[in-house]
């Protein structure tokens, strides 16, 4: 049982190794990489070791006839046993990656927009929650001070443990989020319905992606606020366009023409990255797909319903009552039944005939 990991303990050696050579601290990206991996390694290595020596704890106590200890392990060495197997379940190549989580206005008008607030604030507290940095790319704000577009960088700080980076947990946030109010522009008391569409990009490194300068068109124009006056008396804002794909990304939030550029590349990379990684995606057979990532704006993935201060994912029935804290940034319960609803997939997938 478990034999593949044999194979993990020999490399999670040699990756020690080569953390040990400074050559390779010399390349922070590979480094990075290298980094990653052994933790991620850490956890089975560890997790694996745990379950050899509870087998082995529970001979032992079997033979000296400990009934306390035999029952204790016995419910532990299972569960060491099923830890174990979820973390040998294939990961998504992505998860150990930060992300650029784009949020967008959509019907609704400027109720949509403040939604779009809304939700940035939401996921800048549960990312605060959980030790990450927030950096806004790009932004255009709406009249009543929400968002028509926000562009969010979200950074892990060090080296998390597998399944705890910002886009191992974010990855399901992309979809259409529909929110039942009502509005501040509402003078009639009425609900209204109105949604925002979310996407979710892992943040690309130089390394994933090659991007040719004759490949890129770069224009600068004036940056502009709230209802289209201008807010920088220079061409400061940047508009780069990828010509083999047709991605157009556009910053203007910094004052300078150069740092613009660099956020719009930023931007552009995860993009092409996304993109690469959605074609292969459309070639790989439905058993390797994910059952609920989405990174489609045309799904509605979820329910906020303030009048009943009620949370629904309609992708996996969840469903709580505590919409008030969710939107300070309680979002682990809800995150937490996709992760696992991702992870019964994935086992369901393993286990069919190829």
């Amino acid at each position: 049982m478990f034999e593949a990991v044999e194979s993990l303990v020999v490399e999670h050696a040699e990756l020690e190794q080569r953390m040990a050579d400074p050559a390779l601290h010399a390349d922070a990206a590979q480094a990075r990489r290298v980094g990653r991996r052994y933790n991620e390694l850490n956890a089975v290595i560890k997790t694996y070791r745990d379950w050899q020596h509870a087998q082995d704890d529970l001979e032992a106590a079997k033979e000296l006839e400990l009934d306390d200890e035999v029952t204790e392990l016995e419910r532990r060495v299972p569960e060491l046993a099923e830890r174990l197997e979820h973390l040998l379940v294939p990961r998504d190549p992505a998860d150990d990656k930060d992300v650029i989580l784009e949020i967008k206005g959509g019907e609704g008008g400027e109720e949509s927009a403040l939604f779009a607030g809304d939700l940035y604030r939401m996921y800048s507290r549960f990312a605060e929650q959980h030790g990450w940095r927030t950096e806004i790319l790009d932004s255009t704000e709406s009249a009543l001070g929400g968002f028509k577009s926000v562009t969010v960088g979200v950074a892990a700080k060090g080296t998390p443990e597998p399944g705890q980076t910002p886009y191992a947990l974010l990855k399901f946030e992309g979809g259409v989020h529909r929110v039942q109010r009502v509005p501040v522009t509402e003078s009639q008391g009425r609900i209204h319905t109105s949604a925002a569409g979310v996407l979710v990009l892992p943040e690309a490194e130089d390394v994933d992606v090659e991007i040719h300068d004759n490949d890129l068109r770069i224009d600068v124009f004036r940056s502009s606020g709230p209802g289209g006056q201008s807010v920088n008396t220079t061409d400061s804002a940047v508009r780069i366009t990828h010509l083999p794909t047709g991605i157009v990304v556009s910053c203007q939030n910094e004052k300078s023409q150069l740092q613009n550029k660099d956020q719009a590349m930023r931007i552009l990379r995860s993009r092409l990255l996304e993109a690469a990684q959605a074609a292969a995606d459309a070639e790989a057979s439905d058993a390797r797909r994910s059952q609920v990532r989405t990174m489609d704006r045309s799904e509605r993935v979820r329910t906020y319903n303030f009048p009943e201060n009620r949370i629904s994912d309609h992708r996996t029935g969840f469903k709580a009552y505590n919409l008030d804290a969710v939107m300070d940034g309680a979002l682990d319960d809800v995150i937490s039944s996709l992760v696992q609803a991702d992870l019964a997939h994935r086992l369901e997938s393993l286990e069919q005939p190829s």
